[in-house]
Parts: structure tokens; sequence; C-alpha cells
């Protein structure tokens, strides 16, 4: 396979072609101006245009696998200008991420490496992980964990997500997250409905809750937790943040495991 540099050659000789090539505007005879009294460089002819395209369009098309390489590197590339974009925002965000009262804490509230995630109730991978973060919890007693609402698929989350929200205020420690538990064990659509049932049995105020689905506060939580999405680049659910990792989708237990680890050793996810 022809390297990508290969494709320099023929663009600079076509560069220097037309740079040297006179324009309609000039004669290969004409006396060069004075310095002082230099004129601007001459455009390019459509000739000249036209003669540069197709070398370019020749070369590509007699080595077409260098589109291929230039598109793996422009990928790379933007790869590595998200994880430093990411990493930037990280430092920004963490005491809104591990502190702020619109996440609720699973695990020990004052454990010593903080997980993250950002779930939606709706999300099929989302219920898959609850079984690997029910097991990070009980093996790790030193883990805290902050659950942050991401309704990112469609109104159905977004009431879910409101009335969850809301039962904060009657719902603590363990028993929010039997709640949450509940909901992502859920079959068929999560929704308003469906939320709120849960509350029902677990005896929760019901005009409370509705009252309180109403709250500032409530809109203020998922203002947040979107804005932290956006700063963070997330485009999906689950995603789990540890230290200065980003994690996404359900990847199980081992993975999380070993950045947790990290984290608690050397405070990065790889030391």
């Amino acid at each position: 396979m022809l390297p990508l540099p290969r494709l320099l050659p023929a663009l600079a000789v076509a560069g220097l072609v037309a740079a040297a090539a006179p324009t309609q505007a000039q004669s290969p005879t004409t006396t060069p101006a004075a310095p002082s009294q230099a004129a601007p460089a001459a455009a390019m002819t459509d000739v000249q245009r036209q003669a540069i395209e197709g070398v370019v369009r020749d070369y590509l098309l007699k080595n077409p696998e260098v589109l291929q390489e230039a598109m793996a590197e422009l990928e790379k590339r933007q790869q590595e200008a998200q994880k430093v974009a990411q990493a930037s925002a990280l430092k920004e965000t963490r005491d809104t991420l591990h502190n702020s009262p619109h996440g609720f804490v699973a695990g020990n509230p004052n454990g010593d490496v903080t997980l993250v995630e950002f779930f939606d109730y709706n999300c099929g991978y989302c219920k898959r992980a609850l079984n690997d973060l029910q097991t990070l919890i009980k093996g790790d007693p030193k883990l805290k964990v902050v659950l942050r609402d991401f309704p990112v698929l469609g109104p159905d989350s977004l009431e879910a997500s409101k009335v969850a929200l809301a039962a904060k205020q009657q719902l603590k420690g363990d028993k929010l997250f039997d709640y949450h538990t509940r909901l992502l064990e859920s079959r068929g659509r999560v929704n308003g409905e469906r939320a709120i049932a849960v509350a029902k049995e677990m005896g929760l105020d019901i005009a409370k809750l509705q009252k309180d689905m109403q709250a500032p506060d409530i809109q203020a939580a998922l203002q947040e937790n979107v804005g932290l999405g956006d700063k963070l680049g997330l485009s999906g659910t689950p995603a789990f943040i540890i230290g200065d990792e980003i994690i996404p989708g359900a990847v199980g237990v081992d993975p999380i495991r070993k950045t947790v680890a990290g984290v608690r050793q050397c405070g990065h996810a790889t030391c």
C-alpha cells in the first residue's frame, strides 16, 4: 500500500507549476516591478486550477487506498482531540460531578474513590450494567457511586427521571437505590406512570411526589446533568466516570474494577 506522504510530491509539483506559470494578465517578457512597487501575487487561472485538480484526481484514482489512510488518520486525530477536551472538562467539572446535590449517592458516601454513572431508565445497556454496579458496591465498601439521570431516549425517560428526582425528597440511601433498581428492572418502557406506580408500591406520599416534580430543583438537576454530559462529550448511556477516565457502555465489572484500583493506587486510571 502506498503511504499517504507519497501524495505530497504530486501536489507539491502541481503547486510549483501553478505558482511559476504566467497568468493571462502577465507576459513572460514583462520587466519585474521594483520591490517598493511589487504587484500582489496573481490569482490562479482556471486552466492552472484544472491542471492541479487533474493531477490529484489521477493520483487518487490510481491509489484509492490513500483515502482510507487519510480517513484513518483523521479519525485518530479526532479521538486524540476528544481525549484532550474530555480531560480538561473532567478537571473543570470534577467537584460538581462528585458533590452536587443533583446526583444521588449509592455505596459509601465517604468512599475514597468516586464512580459516576450517567444513565437512562429506558437504556437496555444501563439495565445490563445494573448488576455490575451492584456487584461493585457489594464488593468494595470504600466505593462511592454517584448516579446521574441523563434521559436521552425520549419523553418517557424524561418523565421517569422527573419522578425519580422528586422521589429523592422522600427516599434516602439504600431505599433510594432500591427505587432506582426497581425502575431499571421494570419490563417495557419506563415512563412517568410506571415511576409513580413503583413509588406507590414503596409507600411514598404520591400527592407530595407530584408536587415535588414541579419544583424548580428538578429542572435544575436535569439541566445540570445535560450540561455536564455535553461538556464531557457523552454520546449515550451508560457512561461511567472514574478519576480521569470516561468509560462508555456496559463494559462489565472487570474493566471498571481495574480503573477503580488504578485511581485508588496512584490517582489515575492507569498507573
